[in-house]
């Protein structure tokens, strides 16, 4: 069973992470990542979907050309959780 953060965690995780912000009414987190183009973009949602089927944990997220909308939750604990955290971290190592 996968455990859900508590506040102290979600803070400590969001202090770790680039630029991500919690969405409001939802126990998730949200980024916006943009690249120089369209194939930059679909190569960084293509290696974070292979890492995510690894993991088991797939993203929600929303493509316009070289822009990438981010949300991360776990739907088996109804909210953030170590994996979000692990995603997250990844997708911000990938993306510079």
């Amino acid at each position: 069973m996968v455990k859900k953060l508590d506040d102290a965690e979600k803070k400590q995780m969001l202090q770790e992470l680039s630029d991500w912000h919690m969405i409001d009414g939802r126990d998730a987190i949200k980024k916006t990542f943009k690249f120089k183009n369209f194939k930059r973009a679909f190569a960084f949602m293509t290696a974070v979907a292979m890492k995510a089927e690894q993991m088991a944990h797939h993203p929600e997220w929303f493509n316009v050309y070289n822009r990438v909308e981010v949300t991360l939750t776990t739907h088996d604990c109804d909210g953030l959780s170590e994996k979000d955290m692990k995603l997250a971290k990844f997708m911000d190592l990938y993306a510079e």
